[in-house]
């Protein structure tokens, strides 16, 4: 028997009202990502991919449609059942880093488990074990300040994955890096989907898109094609 789709949405919609007027973000969206795949969405500024992202990380809630994540419909869930599983199910990695300044590295990554209720020695060792994946092992006790643009956001990834999330979601992750930093961390997510992580990345850059599986492809809020790139993943 197949299995479900870890991402299913149908006929979804996201309506904000901005003043007096309605401003349709997303028309009607069907989208399906299987557990595995390694998924870009692509488009410019203002087509409605971060608003899609927002959704699909249960950052925000559809105005119509259905949304399944992993087989469960998580459109109607209050907020309290949302963030529960945002920490569980989801990993997420934005172009800002999002770092707390004061905390090292290990803390850093170790938040997700404190929000989980992890035992402080278990805490330790996954986050440990996070950043070694990211080749942070030598980083652990550096704050913020003290890393490079790419080794902070290595310490998000590490972040992002310390709950062994279903879904990694990836928002610009390599807009505030230069090229060479850039593709090192492209090179870290082909690693990951290798071991078998899912993701879905956000992007307006083509080279980016590029080393996914499967570009979608959004503009003014619907999804207008689909291509598999060569040489993806």
């Amino acid at each position: 028997m197949a299995m479900a789709p870890i991402v299913r949405m149908e006929e979804i919609t996201r309506i904000y009202q901005m003043g007096p007027t309605q401003v349709e973000a997303l028309k009607g969206i069907d989208l399906s990502i299987d557990e595995g795949e390694y998924v870009a969405i692509m488009g410019p500024s203002g087509s409605g991919k971060s608003t899609l992202l927002s959704l699909v990380g249960c950052l925000d809630r559809p105005t119509s449609g259905r949304y399944f994540l992993a087989g469960q419909e998580v459109s109607t869930l209050s907020d309290d059942d949302l963030a529960r599983i945002r920490n569980r199910r989801l990993g997420f990695v934005f172009q800002s880093f999002h770092l707390l300044p004061r905390m090292s590295a290990l803390r850093n990554v170790e938040q997700p488990l404190i929000y989980a209720r992890v035992p402080p020695a278990e805490r330790k060792r996954r986050a440990t074990e996070a950043l070694e994946r990211v080749n942070l092992s030598h980083r652990l006790h550096h704050a913020p300040n003290e890393l490079s643009g790419g080794e902070r956001q290595r310490v998000a990834i590490a972040r992002a994955l310390v709950n062994e999330p279903a879904l990694l979601l990836a928002d610009e992750p390599t807009g505030n890096l230069d090229t060479a930093t850039g593709e090192e961390i492209l090179r870290l997510f082909d690693q990951l989907h290798q071991r078998g992580t899912t993701i879905l990345l956000i992007t307006h850059d083509p080279d980016v898109a590029q080393k996914a599986q499967r570009v979608l492809r959004i503009r003014d809020g619907i999804l207008v094609g689909s291509d598999d790139p060569e040489g993806g993943s």
